[in-house]
């Protein structure tokens, strides 16, 4: 196979476990619904990769890659919107019916990754390097605001980092419970204001 074609089906392979790991979640995504999710056999799942974790930590990875992408362009919140639009077409939220869109989101990922961080310390201690990635991708965009006079000057960059990244946990958190959603656009609108030049 060519170097394009290996690619491409590397990605096929993410691409079903995303779906994968979005319908069962880590522990619940077994080989056999991979091989199901994916068309393909294990042995040529893991031709690519070398094990379940190592899948799921290379999908956690691109889809980290594509967030902080968003962020460098749009800013955490829009990443927070993204969540809520995916989170209500999957019916995560408990306002909408179930559909299978997770292949066009890192929603699932995301849940299933702020879950292992709380149980799986190995993983955390891995994760620290991705998550470093969002936080900085967060702080330039927030640098390159305050520069352009939009960013409140009162706070500190770096808090308002954080104060967007506990924002961006909370949802996940929120999200992973299937509580209503309804007022969250106006949440998210709120955060947004929150950060931008105060005006008297």
């Amino acid at each position: 196979m060519s170097t394009d074609q290996l690619a491409a089906r590397r990605q096929h392979i993410l691409d079903g476990a995303r779906r994968c790991f979005a319908a069962y979640g880590y522990e619940g995504a077994t080989v056999r619904r991979l091989e199901q999710s994916t068309g393909l056999s294990r042995g040529a799942i893991f031709h690519y990769f070398r094990d379940k974790d190592a899948l799921f930590l290379a999908l956690a990875e691109q889809d980290a890659r594509r967030m902080a992408d968003v962020v460098a362009e749009q800013g955490l919140v829009q990443v927070m919107r993204d969540l809520l639009d995916t989170a209500r077409k999957d019916g995560v939220a408990g306002d909408g019916a179930a559909e299978d869109h997770s292949d066009r989101s890192w929603l699932g990922t995301r849940l299933e990754v702020s879950r292992r961080l709380r149980t799986d310390p190995d993983f955390r201690e891995r994760w620290q390097a991705h998550s470093a990635e969002l936080t900085a991708a967060t702080r330039e965009r927030l640098d390159r605001q305050a520069a352009a006079g939009a960013l409140r000057d009162d706070v500190p960059v770096p808090v308002l980092t954080q104060y967007l990244e506990l924002v961006l946990e909370g949802l996940v958190s929120h999200l992973a419970m299937g509580l209503p959603a309804d007022a969250l656009d106006g949440v998210l609108d709120l955060v947004e204001q929150s950060v931008r030049t105060l005006r008297h």
